[in-house]
């Protein structure tokens, strides 16, 4: 695995890179299939729903290290299967959804680069954002890793 990491100085964007032994098709399953997604995003089990399709909606409630538990509410607003997946959330007080992309792109049949891009309204959002990617993308790898191994 190899790992980038990118904050743009003069905005409020932030993008993740990593780069994974795995074929696309199981890092798409990962993210988009409720049960795999629930076991390494740190979601709360049962509360994850997923419509995997442009306007379709996702909720999930996360549970944090200490115990406590938030739920999450979106829509995902693209899909281009083993490609793109652009995330919107849900954010209290704002009309738009807060829109989170990742792409993959097959290196060749055993490697998988995935992209992470995000921009937020405030350095403070970014960097909160930020860090949850990071966080997402650490137990994920995780996860990938592990079910290599299986």
């Amino acid at each position: 695995m190899s790992t980038e990491q990118t904050t743009a100085a003069n905005g409020f964007s932030y993008t993740l890179t990593r780069t994974w032994d795995v074929p696309v098709a199981k890092v798409w399953r990962a993210w988009t299939t409720a049960e795999q997604y629930a076991r390494w995003a740190g979601a709360a089990a049962g509360s994850v729903e997923m419509d995997v399709r442009s306007g379709g909606a996702w909720k999930a409630t996360m549970v944090t290290p200490d115990g406590g538990q938030f739920p999450l509410t979106g829509s995902y607003l693209e899909v281009a299967e083993n490609r793109c997946l652009v995330v919107g959330m849900d954010v209290p007080g704002k009309p738009e959804p807060a829109a989170m992309t990742m792409e993959l792109d097959e290196k060749d049949d055993h490697h998988t680069q995935i992209v992470l891009h995000q921009t937020c309204a405030t350095a403070e959002e970014r960097d909160m954002a930020e860090q949850g990617s990071t966080m997402l993308l650490d137990s994920l790898s995780a996860f990938l890793a592990a079910e290599t191994k299986d």
